[in-house]
């Protein structure tokens, strides 16, 4: 008499005999034939292990997964879902090293597998197999996960999801830190991770109506992560003492210049020489709008704001990658600022709110412009402070909008210095300023909320 196991599994067979040649599993009808047991088998114990959680049918469908997957790598998808189960929950019961170097071995022949199967995933499942790597070679494989999820990022860029990306910076600091490669390593992969989790946060706002909020703060909490480790490395003077004799031996190199003048500029190491003459050098050998976006920062550096503004207007008509026309915008404002144009400012703030969205800056410059030119709202009959009603309810917006911790904390600051400014309440009452009401600031022409203390 036939168990119920037994049962089940001639049942599974006949289904996939009739099913299978409506299916490629990346292998001939007679290999397919072959496996159809193998295949019932693994998928029914991982049913079981999935209604009783005993891992007693892993160690079932080991054997079973791995005839299928060596034979028609192409059965299902769920063939490498099911796997990692399969293979970290036995990895998790054993402590046997025999054991546990069989159970990794299959796993990299798995990620290898699935490529050869699925060569569009190649970039996520080489981030995967560099995970795995890392998490369980640790130091023994520290220089196979950091070459493969260097292939990883070159291959996915911003496609690949955040968690790898940042992974893949924080294996890279491992890897300087064993002594592989120069401090310099991490810069370059600072630069180029944080890019690409940028452009995450702007793709979660590419919907206007709905965009992505939720994924955009995790994003950002990652890009808080990069920050935070990449900071021992990033003080202004250990990037000149990183750059300095680089640039010093070879002054002509592009390549070098563009790194050097980028992340000073990331990190706002803009008023160091090593800043100034390397963007010279890089605007004389390679003008472009980029480089013209990098002598206006200079030039904003050397209070030259007029230079600045000539320079950052012809940056923004030849742009073209989002991430610099919104900094170009940005700079152009402070430019425009410090010539004391707050009209002018104010325009080119607001077009890089709608540059980038996502970004609080924006809303933060033109606060504090409302609070540096608040004696333009002297017309309001309490000394211009209803300026600082519009300054708070930009600082509000910021927040609103962003929530990365810098953000937050400066329109928080921004906010309480703000209240601190409101006319109190009699005086507002001397000129029918009521709490609460709507009003609209003069020479500012935006419409707030009378607030007092």
């Amino acid at each position: 008499m036939k168990t119920p196991r037994l049962i089940l599994t001639a049942i599974l067979v006949s289904a996939f005999g009739i099913s299978a040649n409506a299916q490629n599993w990346g292998c001939d009808d007679e290999v397919r034939e072959s496996i159809l047991e193998d295949v019932s088998v693994y998928q029914s114990s991982m049913k079981y292990f999935k209604e009783s959680k005993d891992t007693r049918y892993l160690e079932e469908a080991y054997p079973h997964w791995k005839v299928v997957v060596e034979k028609c790598p192409r059965q299902s998808k769920n063939l490498y879902v099911n796997g990692d189960k399969i293979i970290n929950g036995l990895l998790a019961k054993t402590t046997d090293e025999a054991k546990r170097e069989e159970y990794y071995n299959a796993l990299m022949t798995m990620h290898d597998k699935r490529i050869e199967a699925y060569p569009n995933d190649k970039a996520e499942i080489l981030a995967k197999k560099a995970k795995d790597i890392d998490v369980l070679k640790k130091e023994a494989g520290l220089k196979e996960s950091f070459e493969t999820y260097t292939e990883a990022v070159r291959l996915g860029g911003e496609k690949l999801d955040a968690f790898y990306i940042y992974q893949y910076f924080m294996v890279t600091v491992k890897y300087v830190r064993a002594g592989y490669a120069e401090p310099t390593l991490v810069v370059d992969n600072y630069d180029i991770a944080s890019d690409l989790l940028e452009k995450e946060v702007q793709e979660c706002y590419k919907d206007t109506v709905n965009p992505d909020t939720v994924r955009a703060n995790q994003i950002r909490e990652s890009i808080g992560n990069v920050e935070g480790v990449f900071s021992p490395y990033a003080t202004c003077e250990q990037l000149v003492e990183i750059y300095k004799q680089k640039f010093e031996a070879t002054p002509d190199n592009v390549d070098l210049l563009k790194k050097i003048t980028n992340i000073m500029m990331k990190k706002g190491c803009t008023e160091d020489p090593l800043f100034f003459d390397a963007t010279e050098r890089l605007y004389t050998l390679e003008p472009s709008p980029v480089t013209a976006m990098r002598m206006g920062q200079m030039s904003i550096s050397k209070k030259k704001y007029s230079d600045a503004v000539k320079y950052l207007n012809d940056a923004v008509k030849g742009l073209s990658e989002k991430k610099d026309i919104y900094k170009a915008y940005l700079l152009l404002g402070l430019a425009n600022s410090g010539m004391g144009s707050m009209g002018a400012a104010r325009s080119a703030f607001n077009d890089a709110a709608r540059t980038d969205p996502s970004k609080g800056e924006p809303y933060l410059r033109i606060a504090q412009l409302y609070m540096k030119f608040h004696n333009v709202a002297s017309g309001d009959g309490i000394g211009g402070r209803s300026a600082y009603w519009a300054a708070a309810d930009m600082a509000a917006k910021a927040k609103n909008v962003d929530s990365t911790p810098d953000v937050v904390a400066e329109a928080n600051r921004i906010i309480g210095q703000c209240a601190s400014g409101y006319p109190k309440k009699a005086d507002a009452f001397m000129v029918d300023l009521i709490d609460g009401h709507s009003f609209t600031v003069p020479g500012i022409g935006v419409v707030t909320t009378v607030r007092t203390r």
